[in-house]
């Protein structure tokens, strides 16, 4: 993480942009690899290759974020929804869409801390292709030296906490401020994250967007509802989670844990944030801000807010 003065004016706007929105779209456990780009190679499933996009180049997904739990893939699936809508765990970190009577296109997922400040019934009202963000007023008052800096926002774009896509949970009408979106940190996907709703990466958003209309029925579980359907899980000290009864995993990552061969993830979460405090500075200084009318971040409710 890039710490001094000198070498915060060496870095360029978009990364700098990326760098200082850390505490709400990177995770704590790998803090450096989601300003690194990736390019398609051969270790890359195609799904998760380099594109081009509207204009934005969306690099290849590292290889190392790709665990069996993060990419998508066809599973069966014996829940009661429809076919066409779209079931949300946050518990197990999945999303389902569901293609066929018992079965399902599976996505991992990141969660913040407002992705289970919701659960039950909603619909999707609305989509946006490159949503721009500005934090909300709470988030402003509860951490002022990261998102004073930022109030005014920031335009679309891959360094953009939304990401490439964003689709908006309506319930009965109303705003539900619960978000399906992208995301500029593919480490995170996975893992437990600072702030934010439910994220994909780019390459899934993109594919998700294209397949769900708007009036699709999403369902969202409560802890009691993941329990039944996935099983307990146990996160990690790597962030991820897996099964309770994976032994095999949760034993190999108690022996890297105690090996030193993973971080602590509280000593990391400080050292980014006051990198990013240091980042936040320089872009709110650069006039670049969007002076924009949205907000993506989390309510006095403890929900993720964000729109366009």
């Amino acid at each position: 993480m890039i710490a001094s003065s000198t070498l915060i004016k060496r870095v360029t706007r978009p990364a700098l942009m990326a760098a200082a929105l850390v505490a709400l779209a990177a995770c704590a456990s790998d803090p450096h690899q989601y300003a690194q780009p990736t390019q398609s190679s051969k270790a890359v499933p195609s799904e998760y290759q380099a594109r081009e996009d509207d204009g934005n180049e969306i690099a290849a997904v590292n290889p190392k974020y790709l665990v069996e739990r993060n990419r998508r893939q066809m599973v069966p699936y014996h829940g009661p929804e429809a076919v066409g809508s779209i079931v949300i765990d946050p518990y197990a970190r999945f999303l389902y869409y569901i293609t066929a009577p018992g079965k399902a296109e599976r996505y991992g997922v990141a969660v913040g801390r407002e992705g289970k400040g919701f659960a039950g019934d909603a619909t999707i009202q609305r989509k946006q292709q490159y949503p721009s963000w500005r934090p909300t007023q709470n988030m402003i008052k509860e951490d002022p030296d990261l998102y004073g800096p930022l109030k005014n926002g920031l335009p679309g774009g891959l360094d953009n906490p939304l990401g490439a896509r964003a689709l908006y949970l309506y319930k009965n009408g109303r705003d539900t401020y619960y978000r399906i979106h992208g995301t500029m940190d593919p480490s995170s996907i996975g893992r437990a994250t600072s702030a934010g709703c439910i994220r994909l990466f780019n390459q899934d958003i993109i594919d998700l967007f294209q397949k769900v209309p708007k009036g699709t029925e999403v369902k969202v579980r409560t802890r009691e509802e993941s329990l039944d359907m996935e099983g307990p899980v146990v996160q990690l000290h790597s962030g991820y989670v897996v099964s309770a009864y994976n032994q095999v995993a949760i034993n190999a990552d108690e022996e890297a844990w105690k090996a030193g061969k993973i971080q602590d993830p509280a000593k990391v979460e400080q050292e980014q944030h006051q990198a990013s405090v240091q980042m936040a500075e320089q872009v709110g200084s650069s006039g670049e801000n969007a002076q924009s009318t949205v907000d993506c971040g989390y309510s006095g409710t403890g929900t993720c807010v964000g729109s366009n």
